[in-house]
């Protein structure tokens, strides 16, 4: 028996002591709640004894209560397992682990399962090891699922460092890390099996090690069905999950293909009401059905809150309220194979939320293995602030530009071209084709049909390139806004209504290291340094971003004229070539379903 399993047996007979002994008692009771049973999808009058870090007994708990024992009273209230969120960015909340912790913890969410594949595209493994090494230190549970592939498409964009099949040895064999994360080199399954079929040689490398040693594999297969859909599950092991599920009929042939629907309900990403309808129209099992946030902002996380505002919003749509829970505690565990989380029975980790309000998902109070650690929306332990070591800072290689280097240039006097198409509060993008006006050679947005230049910036020191297009719908009236956070492979997007505005906008990037600018007239409007690889800071606390960012997006409003929904976040997506239709690279403008480089320039005329 290795250490672990003598850790474990030990325990169990503590706890058997603490039941039959007539002398031993719990150290906390929960008493006169209501219990959600997740197993029998049941509500009904029961106590929870916890002893340790470990649920005791639940049910009639007199007997286990003695001078010692703390009892508090839920009478009214209703006792559940913590949620679950099984799929999520901390650099997307621009956020540390410890600062989101912070804010998710007092909403009812006591475990993370986390992938940093966007720290790993800027810094490689090492970054991924500095956030597990972050996470080590908390009192709740995260879990991590690393890339097998960075950048994901190579060839057609480049990352800070890139990660491949040898590289899961060391990455996998961490405790915290469950597994792969969403394989996304793979889900434009025909166009990478005829443009680029090494990535699924390597990409089955990884997963088959890391089925050999018994971690998960998780999915990314918008819009797949068919054969291109059973190409991607076998792909990852045969038993993957996939939060791009944006229909209910794509949610209906993956359920019945034995994939884990994750349903994300994140800031700029809202699929849950489309793919619920499988369920309350069609009457499908709900076992697979998953609740996750995959991005969200952190104003969202302090106004509405974390997992407990995305039950309320599938409750909303007709789900009962023991179903939506079970969608964010037993069918996570089970689709990862927890032991110890998802369920309040005896022997398991006691993470317990306890709510008010079913209907709106109030949360009374939170208990970490065994550990009262929120009352009424607030955190009372301590979380020290983590610094991260110099090390994976000063990640933006990249000199300062000018109009020259960003202006997207014709000849004559009109220029026909092509523009990524914005699709309000999804990943997914459309295609569009203007006609544009040509000044001293260089093509000029047009504020009337709302086609704006577009341009990522490869900013790690490897290819020095601009990749440069247009962009139809992002609202923008006034100014410019660039970032360092563009997915995946995190070089500085720009986008603006005036080419003097977006070179300032992006030299404002590159002098703070990294982070969120807006400009207007040449003046600094807003911004937000982002010091960790450029996605995140670790000078502010949770609040003090959240702060920050809703003040960002008021000035993207109010100074720049942007009525988009988290114009930030939809920016940073439009550089994501694993999500058709059109994106955007430091190569140029990427035709997702053909896997290739197009022209913005079509025609010059005049």
């Amino acid at each position: 028996m290795d250490t672990k399993g003598i850790k474990e047996a030990i325990q169990w007979r503590k706890l058997i002591d603490v039941l039959l002994d007539a002398n031993q008692y719990a150290d906390t009771i929960l008493k006169g709640g209501q219990f959600i049973n997740v197993i029998t999808r049941e509500i009904y009058p029961a106590d929870v004894a916890i002893k340790g870090e470990y649920i005791l007994l639940v049910g009639d708990c007199t007997d286990l209560e003695g001078p010692s024992t703390k009892v508090e009273d839920v009478e009214g209230k209703y006792i559940c397992p913590g949620f679950i969120d099984s799929h999520m960015h901390f650099e997307s909340a621009m956020l540390t682990v410890t600062e989101f912790s912070r804010l998710s913890i007092p909403t009812g969410t006591t475990t993370i399962v986390a992938d940093p594949h966007e720290i790993g595209n800027v810094l490689g493994v090492h970054g991924i090891q500095e956030m597990i090494k972050e996470a080590r230190r908390l009192p709740n549970t995260v879990y991590f699922t690393v890339p097998c592939l960075t950048p994901d498409a190579p060839g057609l964009e480049t990352a800070g460092r890139d990660i491949g099949s040898g590289d899961m040895a060391e990455l996998l064999n961490d405790p915290l890390v469950q597994g792969i994360g969403e394989i996304q080199g793979f889900s434009n399954v025909r166009p990478v099996y005829q443009h680029a079929p090494e990535l699924i040689d390597d990409l089955i490398a990884s997963v088959s090690y890391a089925k050999s040693i018994n971690k998960t594999v998780e999915g990314n297969a918008p819009a797949l069905f068919g054969k291109e859909l059973a190409a991607h599950i076998i792909s990852g092991g045969n038993h993957i999950s996939c939060h791009e599920t944006t229909t209910k009929e794509e949610m209906m042939e993956k359920l019945r293909n034995g994939v884990s629907v994750f349903m994300r309900e994140g800031s700029s990403q809202r699929n849950m009401a489309e793919c619920i309808r499988a369920i309350t129209e069609e009457g499908m099992d709900s076992r697979r059905a998953i609740l996750v946030s995959d991005d969200v902002v952190p104003e969202d996380l302090m106004e509405m809150g974390h997992m407990n505002d995305i039950v309320k919003r599938t409750i909303a749509q007709g789900i009962d309220p023991v179903e939506a829970i079970q969608m964010v505690t037993i069918n996570a565990a089970a689709h990862f194979g927890f032991k110890e989380s998802g369920v309040l029975t005896p022997g398991k980790k006691a993470d317990i939320a306890v709510i008010n309000d079913l209907m709106n998902m109030t949360i009374d109070s939170v208990y970490l293995k065994g550990k009262k650690a929120a009352q009424q929306k607030e955190l009372i332990i301590d979380l020290p602030a983590y610094k991260y070591p110099e090390i994976v800072k000063c990640s933006v290689k990249r000199k300062s530009v000018k109009i020259d280097d960003l202006a997207i240039e014709a000849s004559g006097s009109r220029a026909h071209v092509r523009a990524i198409k914005v699709i309000p509060d999804q990943n997914l993008t459309g295609s569009a084709q203007f006609q544009l006006s040509v000044r001293d050679g260089k093509i000029q947005p047009c504020l009337q049909q709302d086609v704006l230049p577009l341009l990522v910036l490869e900013r790690h020191g490897r290819s020095g390139r601009i990749g440069k297009t247009f962009l139809h719908g992002f609202q923008l009236k006034r100014g410019a806004i660039a970032e360092s956070v563009a997915h995946d492979t995190h070089n500085i997007i720009v986008c603006g209504t005036n080419y003097e505005d977006m070179v300032t906008a992006v030299n404002r990037v590159i002098a703070m290291n990294g982070g969120i600018a807006l400009i207007h007239n040449g003046r600094v409007v807003g911004d937000l340094p982002l010091n960790i690889g450029g996605l995140m800071t670790d000078e502010m606390t949770g609040q003090e971003v959240s702060t920050r960012i809703a003040e960002l997006h008021r000035l993207a409003e109010e100074e720049l004229g942007c009525a988009i929904h988290v114009p930030f976040m939809h920016l940073s997506f439009l550089s994501l070539v694993t999500s058709p239709e059109w994106k955007i690279t430091d190569m140029g403008l990427i035709d997702v379903d053909s896997f290739t480089v197009i022209p913005t320039v079509l025609k010059e005329e005049g």
